[in-house]
């Protein structure tokens, strides 16, 4: 998800799923508005007590939660090295060491937790604030405005149960953004005489056409992660109007119906996708390692130009592989379509991806820190106009200078987009507070100037294509039950058993296996106590609705 965030969330970009703005006072603004001309930046006066960023040092350590992720190195970036020389502001990394569970509950039990964690939202979360380690951000909120101001009354959907907020989110948003959905080969699809590629039977023929002329070398459906669902949950979606991707996630393993959340093991729209993605299978026009393959293994097909069809929940790896490929040849490359979608049914009611106002994951700030207000000024300043632009487009100066009457950008003669792309892309592990209502927009501001074959890959097929077909999934998240409680055991053995169900119906011989697979983990997972869960989900997600007004 990390190599997506740039691409995937804010770009939203992207992961995933998945995106705030407004500049109403009070944080009585709802998400989706313009931001005010003062930009929110931490340096302004306003509120009494209020320490300005620059003014003294500040030096803290963050963590990053995952396997996958360290940290990088301050002074190994543009604007890290610009924070420490302008606002004293300098950060050291904690290395999980490839074993993140292991490697925070050693801190926990020596006591030596670092001044900002940056995880999942949800129950780990919760736990560490059981735990009274946890630093709440309220009486900062008016002081230091920008997450206030750019997201709104749905800052309350990151609140704990004691009503205090201790979550600063990345990527929240209050417009759609993600980038999940279909890339395609260029040189091939051409090749094949560009043939109508808008309903899952046409997917199907192309597929075979790709494998028929092509043979072994090349993948006609590369589907991403498949363990993790990617490009196959986006065929899912292909198969029912306002289906969502999310369905499936480990945080649902669910279908609303008639007001409750149901089993998906017995879901007629998953069944028949699952149907439909056996047959590619088992007639290998999917990868055959699709379950077991990695990132790695993944990028270099896409950058070799070896994939007919890349889907995923942010498949942008391909804006790589298209700079690449149409290097060598202008003729290569790739191209994003519209979602494929079952014959007869609304091309414009299909959502191959999801986003939240919420966003990705969060920033919180332990007990350990020395300076808990300075830190969160920081992170603050980090997700205002200032350090989002920096972020996106360097330093001031050079790219852009000061802001328009909007707040966005201004953009200078000595633009270089091949700079601003790199930086981007340097700078992805570091955009821990993204702001997604503001970035957007300001690159827009810039793309929209150009003629589109000079258009960044990535922001042109945003606005054409993925943020039109993104859903707000808001109303789904918050639903998981303790882990450490009998409801959080439960939850676990029915995602263990839906990881097997999953796999197997997709490697199964015919649509009759498909339907017997999934019959048999239906009923383990309402053994395992599935009703109990959906139960608990359901009500959860009520209480959402509520809080959304929906």
């Amino acid at each position: 998800m990390l190599a997506t965030v740039l691409t995937g969330c804010s770009n939203s970009g992207a992961n995933t799923n998945l995106k705030t703005n407004t500049n109403q006072t009070s944080g009585e603004q709802t998400g989706g508005n313009q931001p005010s001309g003062d930009n929110g930046n931490a340096e302004q006066s306003g509120a009494e007590g209020k320490w300005e960023l620059g003014s003294d040092p500040l030096e803290f350590r963050m963590y990053g939660h995952y396997s996958w992720y360290d940290v990088p190195g301050w002074d190994s970036t543009v604007a890290g090295r610009w924070i420490k020389e302008n606002k004293q502001v300098n950060i050291l990394s904690v290395s999980a060491g490839g074993n993140h569970e292991q490697k925070l509950s050693t801190m926990i039990a020596s006591n030596d937790l670092p001044d900002v964690i940056w995880m999942d939202r949800g129950a780990e979360v919760e736990r560490l604030r059981d735990m009274g380690m946890l630093v709440p951000f309220d009486d900062y909120l008016d002081k230091y405005p920008n997450l206030k101001t750019w997201m709104g009354k749905d800052l309350n959907m990151l609140r704990s149960k004691d009503g205090k907020l201790y979550q600063f989110p990345n990527w929240y948003t209050g417009r759609p953004n993600g980038n999940a959905g279909y890339v395609i080969n260029k040189k091939i699809y051409e090749e094949l005489g560009s043939p109508t590629l808008e309903t899952t039977d046409d997917l199907y023929s192309y597929l075979v056409a790709v494998k028929q002329k092509y043979g072994n070398s090349v993948v006609p459906f590369e589907p991403h992660l498949a363990k993790d669902l990617q490009g196959l949950g986006v065929l899912y979606t292909a198969f029912g109007e306002n289906v969502l991707y999310s369905y499936l996630s480990a945080s649902l393993r669910a279908v609303p119906k008639d007001g409750s959340l149901t089993s998906v093991f017995h879901d007629a729209t998953f069944r028949e996708a699952q149907k439909y993605i056996s047959k590619l299978y088992r007639e290998r026009l999917i990868s055959q390692d699709a379950f077991t393959q990695t990132l790695d293994q993944i990028e270099e097909k896409v950058m070799q130009g070896r994939v007919a069809v890349f889907a995923g929940a942010s498949p942008f790896i391909a804006m790589n592989g298209h700079q690449e490929l149409t290097k060598k040849d202008p003729d290569a490359g790739y191209f994003m379509i519209w979602p494929i979608h079952k014959q007869g049914l609304d091309k414009d009611k299909i959502y191959p991806g999801t986003y939240t106002s919420l966003g990705w994951n969060v920033s919180v700030i332990t007990t350990a820190a020395k300076d808990p207000e300075k830190i969160f000024a920081f992170l603050d300043w980090y997700t205002g106009p200032e350090g989002q632009s920096l972020l996106f487009f360097g330093p001031e100066g050079e790219n852009w200078k000061g802001f328009d009457a909007e707040g966005y950008p201004n953009f200078t003669a000595e633009y270089d987009a091949d700079e601003v792309a790199k930086l981007q892309m340097d700078q992805d592990p570091i955009m821990w507070n993204g702001n997604t209502g503001f970035i957007d927009p300001a690159k827009m501001k810039y793309e929209s100037t150009l003629p589109k074959e000079k258009q960044n890959w990535a922001a042109r097929y945003q606005s054409e294509i993925t943020w039109k077909t993104q859903a707000n999934a808001t109303e789904f998240v918050n639903l998981d039950p303790d882990p450490d409680s009998d409801l959080g055991i439960i939850k676990q053995r029915v995602d263990d058993i839906f990881t097997q169900a999953y796999a197997q119906s997709v490697m199964a011989k015919s649509d009759e296996e498909v339907d017997s697979i999934l019959d048999k983990f239906g009923k383990d997972a309402e053994s395992a106590g599935y009703s109990q869960l959906l139960e608990f989900r359901t009500k959860a997600w009520k209480q959402n609705k509520a809080l959304l007004g929906n």
